[in-house]
């Protein structure tokens, strides 16, 4: 577990007792101040105290009543903060669990000999993620690229993500047609989710032979581009997937050349909000990526986490995605050769 995740479960267990300590004083407020009378009658009556046997013992006895409920409250306090307790290890299991069978989904190795090289990583807000990127190749050559944002956090974004991710995979090793694939994705996740559901995607297909990258973007956040030869947003696409049904998405497609860099991200990274609450923001995005596109794909992909931690802080409040993209020149020359 780490350090994100234990501070999460230590939050709630003081969460859980600071509320559950405030209803017992509520729901034992007459009871208290039972007591605190008593205390000052014993207080106030201290001289009379040997001359009343009456008041003696019906102090003793109220006193001995209240203590004996009081013991029950507390220890009924205790019995429900070992069930809880209990009860939130078993989610805190449950949740490791989700999240190792999740790491899976995600590649761990990169397509090799593309004229490509990737780096890549998510980090989940809440245990569990809702976005998701893939990188993978077609059994006709073609590399897959795509990094989604799923609507929501926690553990029915994921669902909704694994879903999507499968289908992605399906349907684009069977069709070079993006916007046909896309249409289908759509109309597959528009039919088995809520209206309120829905996921915003980055889909890129890059074809070795013709160094030619075509995508479609669903409703997400342009990537940044630094190519020494093409100009503009990649915004070419449509609706995000699962809004409406029916809808026809436009591929769009771009030349990459030695050195050029794209970057994907979730609103994670650009919405990321400092101390004054103005995000991060997808110019500071694109300054970072252009002062470091000579560096490698990794130190590129932690630049830009540690810029985004250093302006919002530790606290992260959305999941974060990166997919970095860069041509190998060495595998440029080798496939040009």
């Amino acid at each position: 577990m780490n350090d994100k995740q234990g501070r999460t479960e230590s939050e709630q267990m003081d969460n859980w007792w600071q509320g559950d300590w405030a209803r017992f004083l509520r729901g034992n407020v007459y009871l208290l101040g039972f007591l605190s009378a008593i205390v000052g009658l014993l207080f106030v009556g201290r001289g009379q105290l040997p001359s009343s046997t009456l008041l003696i013992w019906g102090l003793t006895f109220g006193g001995t009543t209240a203590v004996a409920v009081l013991l029950v409250s507390l220890y009924r306090v205790q019995v429900e903060l070992k069930e809880s307790r209990h009860e939130l290890a078993t989610k805190a299991a449950e949740l490791n669990f989700a999240r190792e069978v999740q790491v899976t989904l995600f590649p761990t190795e990169f397509p090799e000999d593309t004229g490509l090289c990737f780096a890549a990583v998510c980090i989940p807000a809440q245990g569990i993620s809702g976005d998701f990127y893939d990188i993978f190749r077609c059994p006709d050559g073609r590399i897959l690229v795509a990094l989604a944002d799923v609507s929501g956090k926690g553990v029915p974004a994921a669902i909704l993500m694994a879903n999507l991710q499968a289908r992605l995979r399906v349907h684009t090793e069977r069709n070079a047609d993006l916007s046909e694939v896309c249409y289908t994705l759509n109309n597959d996740l528009y039919a088995v989710t809520e209206q309120s559901k829905f996921a915003t995607a980055f889909v890129a297909q890059w074809n070795p032979d013709l160094r030619r990258l075509d995508y479609v973007n669903a409703g997400h956040s342009a990537p940044v581009l630094l190519s020494s030869a093409e100009n503009g947003e990649l915004t070419q696409g449509g609706t995000p997937f699962g809004l409406f049904p029916g809808v026809a998405y436009e591929c769009g497609s771009v030349k990459l050349r030695d050195s050029d860099v794209l970057v994907l991200y979730s609103d994670g990274i650009t919405e990321a909000a400092g101390l004054d609450g103005e995000e991060f923001g997808s110019g500071r995005l694109t300054e970072i990526v252009g002062n470091t596109r000579d560096k490698s794909i990794g130190e590129i992909r932690e630049s830009i986490l540690t810029a985004v931690e250093q302006w919002a802080g530790t606290e992260q409040q959305d999941d974060m995605t990166l997919v970095v993209v860069k041509v190998d020149e060495q595998q440029s020359e080798d496939s040009s050769s």
